[in-house]
């Protein structure tokens, strides 16, 4: 989504599955944005026209599996409410836990309780009692065997969910998350080239700027978003060169092929990358 001049954002859509005649969205005014929620609750204003993106599905559901245990993490309630309600229309086998910090800050919370499949919703907030706290590890281990975890929500948390079901044997393949927020990105680094496939034009990246930012300044214009290494929108291939991973959307194995990064914060462990450009 454009908002303003230059300001471009992805957002989830959240409507119940079979709803298709809108978009709907949710989007929390975090004063520490980096301007999108800002300008969302400040400039859009009802009867506006925005330039929207078709939507595409970067986090998608794996069909056909015996569970699915789906963790929110504040307002990364956006997909997973989705997803469990498309596992509930399915008829799908799944649980889902909600943590916030109190029930104040629970968005959709009405939504979930009137919903069909309430019963299978546990919420989990900071300011509860030990009992209502989440307590990954033991539900992680019951876990069936071949169930696959979905999680949202900032990285620390994310990181926990993670780190946990490692530790208790699950296997990266039924490990799935989509980062709202990122963990500060390095911007130590050397100087590298760029080589644009297309047309064999070197360019060099100097120690405290991106690839995205250089190439911009060159008339080459990626398509960028979060600009954390979050969403994916600036994968681009890589045709020769080792990158430095240093994003949050490659899992371990696409890292290790070496032939995708993200412009927007990786960058050179070779003296020179060739880029699918």
């Amino acid at each position: 989504m454009e908002i303003g001049a230059g300001l471009v954002r992805q957002y989830s859509l959240c409507n119940p599955p079979a709803e298709d005649h809108r978009y709907v969205i949710a989007v929390l005014l975090d004063p520490k944005s980096r301007g999108g929620s800002v300008a969302m609750h400040q400039q859009v204003q009802q009867g506006d026209v925005i330039r929207i993106s078709e939507p595409k599905n970067l986090f998608p559901l794996t069909p056909d599996v015996p569970q699915s245990l789906l963790f929110a993490g504040g307002i990364g309630i956006t997909p997973i409410l989705c997803m469990a309600e498309q596992l509930a229309e399915n008829g799908q086998c799944f649980e889902m836990h909600y943590c916030t910090r109190s029930p104040e800050r629970a968005a959709f919370a009405d939504r979930i309780r009137q919903s069909g499949f309430a019963d299978r919703v546990q919420f989990h907030f900071d300011d509860a009692d030990e009992r209502q706290r989440l307590q990954p590890e033991s539900i992680l281990e019951r876990a069936d065997g071949d169930a696959h975890l979905y999680v949202c929500g900032p990285s620390g948390f994310i990181d926990l969910i993670i780190d946990t079901a490692r530790r208790v044997g699950w296997s990266e393949q039924r490990i799935h998350r989509e980062f709202f927020s990122a963990a500060a990105l390095p911007v130590d680094g050397g100087a590298f080239d760029v080589q644009i496939g297309s047309s064999g034009d070197l360019i060099a990246i100097p120690p405290d700027q991106s690839i995205v930012s250089v190439l911009a300044e060159k008339g080459i214009d990626i398509p960028v978003s979060c600009e954390q290494g979050i969403c994916g929108t600036c994968l681009t291939g890589v045709l020769e060169g080792e990158p430095d991973h240093r994003d949050s959307f490659l899992t371990t194995a696409e890292r290790e092929r070496n032939d995708r990064m993200l412009l927007c914060c990786s960058r050179a462990r070779s003296a020179r990358l060739v880029l699918d450009l």
